[in-house]
């Protein structure tokens, strides 16, 4: 997911909200939705107050000129007559794409908020620090900012072929790239090395910089990069990796939605590939 074009950033909740602003409200990790079915809306914060929600809010900025916020509501309010709440992403496909990137920007705020209300270092609650987007502590200045955890993609070619993974927890039959978090003191590139070896026992080289994607489950920022095989033999961390193979760039798998940077990389880089 990436900023919307024509949204603008900002985090200093203004005095007075118009009811037009779109409202994106999150109970317990799931976010209230207007409409039905296949259609669903982020309603307006004079529909969300109709309602009777209330709760915390976090202000995001703006969306073509109309203002976005988030609240935070407590984890045991009431239903809302005329919203559900769902996931995030069973939103996907449904709800227009600059809406869906709000909603995940949102769901992050409302969840580094939630976690962060005392200090780490004393246990002293926080407060909001003044100018930014950030809690500090007025017992010994501890300041804390956002949670993004960077973590990095690898897609491996090998000649024509692509070696893609299958992770225990995805739907049966479903392979994608290879991916995991950043360590303390790594780079980039000394992550997607281990992170390779580690879950398929493969050397890499020539690594090229594919792009990047926000992606709010829970906080992490996808750093997509292509290498290629250098050597060994395919050998799955049993922990995380289901099933490993070299798939012919014109023959894949079953892989993940449209809507992951994942499948993006795999895309093009098949169309390569294949067109080579």
């Amino acid at each position: 997911m990436h900023t919307p074009e024509g949204f603008h950033p900002a985090h200093a909740l203004p005095t007075e909200l118009p009811g037009t602003a779109f409202a994106f409200a999150f109970r317990d990790g799931r976010i209230a939705v207007a409409g039905h079915g296949d259609a669903p809306t982020i309603p307006t914060l004079a529909a969300v107050e109709a309602a009777g929600v209330r709760g915390e809010r976090h202000y995001l900025g703006e969306l073509a000129g109309a203002p976005c916020v988030a609240i935070a509501l407590p984890d045991d309010a009431p239903e809302c007559p005329g919203f559900a709440f769902t996931g995030l992403r069973a939103l996907f496909f449904r709800l227009p794409d600059p809406l869906l990137a709000l909603a995940a920007r949102a769901f992050q705020v409302v969840e580094w908020d939630r976690t962060h209300r005392y200090c780490g270092r004393c246990g002293t609650p926080t407060r909001d620090k003044a100018g930014e987007r950030a809690k500090e502590c007025p017992a010994c200045g501890y300041v804390a900012y956002p949670r993004v955890s960077p973590a990095m993609m690898a897609l491996v070619t090998r000649g024509r072929e692509i070696l893609l993974a299958r992770a225990h927890r995805f739907p049966p039959g479903m392979f994608s790239a290879l991916a995991g978090f950043v360590e303390p003191g790594e780079t980039i590139e000394d992550c997607l090395a281990r992170e390779v070896r580690e879950e398929v026992g493969v050397e890499v080289r020539d690594l090229r910089y594919f792009g990047s994607q926000s992606w709010a489950f829970p906080h992490s920022l996808m750093i997509a990069f292509t290498a290629e095989y250098a050597g060994g033999e395919i050998r799955c961390e049993d922990d995380e990796i289901a099933e490993a193979r070299w798939f012919a760039a014109d023959a894949l798998p079953p892989l993940p939605p449209s809507v992951s940077i994942a499948r993006r990389l795999i895309d093009e880089t098949a169309r390569r590939l294949t067109e080579t």
